[in-house]
C-alpha cells in the first residue's frame, strides 16, 4: 500500500486518545493490527469497522467507550489497513470466522462484546452466529446484509466506482451518500485513498444473514438518512426478526457518518446497552444533527 495511504491512516490514528496501544496479533491467515485503548482489566469490546474504513475510524468513539471498556479496534483482514494476508488463503466467510477466532485467542479473550459498523456489522453478526458463546453482547451500527440487502439505487450509484475506482468517483459517491450528515474530512481522505489503491484485496463477503437465531442481547442502530437501505423499513424487519433486541433509528445521520458524526448519541446508547441498563434513550432525544 502507498505511503500516502498510510500517512492518512496515521493521521486518523493520531486522533485516538493518549495511551492507545498498537498490537499485532498473529493468525494462520496473516498478522492482524489492533488498536487497544482503555483500562486493561475492564470488560472487553471488539470494534469492527465498515468496508474501507480501517480500525482507525473509531477515533471519535474510543474516548467514551474506552473510559469503561477495554476497546480493541481491529483492521479486518482482507480489507485495507495494516493487517496483512500471509499464510492460509482467506477466501470464504468460514475463513473469516476462523480468522476472528484466532484474533480473539491472540488477544486472550475467551468472550467479548462485539460492535460492528456497516460491513463490520455483518462480520460481527456472522461471528455471533458462528460462535455465540464467545459473544456476550452484540451492537450493530447500520449493518449491511444482516436485516436485508442493499437498495437497488445505492448499488447503481456505486457501480461506476466499483468498476473503475478513481479518487473523483469515490469522493463523489461518498459525498452523495453522506450529503449534509457530517462525514469527517480525515476519514474521507483515508476512504478515498483506500478505495483507489492499485492491487488492493477484496474483503471477504457473503450472503445476507438470517439473524433470527441470535440469542445474546442485541442492539441495532440505523442511520435515518442512510442511502444503503430504508432505515425505518429495515428497523421494522429487525424488530420482527429479533423481538427482544433494542432497535432504534437515529435521525439526521448517514450511513458512513454514523459512528463519527453521531458519536455522542451512539456512544451513550452503546454504553447503556453494554452495561445492561434498562433505561432507554429514544431516537427523538438523541443528540444528532437534523
Amino acid at each position: 500500500m502507498s505511503e500516502t495511504f498510510f500517512a492518512a491512516y496515521d493521521a486518523l490514528l493520531a486522533r485516538w486518545p493518549a495511551g492507545t496501544a498498537e498490537q499485532t496479533v498473529p493468525t494462520p491467515y496473516g498478522p492482524t493490527r489492533v488498536h487497544a485503548y482503555g483500562p486493561p482489566d475492564s470488560p472487553p469490546l471488539v470494534l469492527l469497522h465498515g468496508g474501507g474504513a480501517t480500525g482507525t475510524a473509531w477515533f471519535a468513539n474510543a474516548p467514551a467507550l474506552g473510559a469503561r471498556h477495554r476497546v480493541y479496534a481491529v483492521d479486518i483482514l482482507g480489507d485495507v489497513g495494516r493487517s496483512e494476508r500471509a499464510g492460509l488463503p482467506l477466501r470464504t466467510p468460514r475463513d473469516l470466522m476462523t480468522w476472528l477466532d484466532a484474533v480473539l485467542d491472540g488477544l486472550g479473550l475467551t468472550t467479548a462484546a462485539l460492535c460492528g459498523h456497516s460491513y463490520g456489522g455483518w462480520v460481527a453478526a456472522a461471528y455471533a452466529l458462528h460462535a455465540p458463546r464467545r459473544v456476550q453482547r452484540l451492537a450493530l451500527l447500520d449493518p449491511t446484509q444482516v436485516f436485508g440487502g442493499y437498495r437497488p439505487g445505492y448499488l447503481l450509484r456505486a457501480l461506476p466506482m466499483l468498476l473503475r475506482p478513481t479518487a473523483r468517483r469515490v469522493g463523489a459517491f461518498l459525498d452523495w451518500e453522506s450529503a449534509g450528515t457530517g462525514v469527517d474530512e480525515d476519514f474521507k481522505r483515508l476512504y478515498v485513498l483506500g478505495a483507489t489503491l492499485r492491487g488492493r484485496g477484496r474483503p471477504v463477503v457473503g450472503h445476507t444473514l438470517d439473524p433470527a437465531p441470535l440469542a445474546m442481547p442485541v442492539l441495532v442502530l440505523f442511520a435515518g438518512r442512510s442511502r444503503v437501505h430504508d432505515a425505518e423499513a429495515t428497523a421494522d424487519r429487525a424488530r420482527r426478526l429479533l423481538p427482544r433486541a433494542r432497535v432504534e433509528v437515529l435521525p439526521g445521520l448517514g450511513h458512513h457518518a454514523l459512528p463519527t458524526a453521531g458519536a455522542a448519541a451512539v456512544d451513550t446508547i452503546v454504553l447503556e446497552f453494554l452495561d445492561g441498563s434498562a433505561r432507554g434513550v429514544s431516537s427523538a432525544s438523541a443528540n444528532v444533527p437534523e
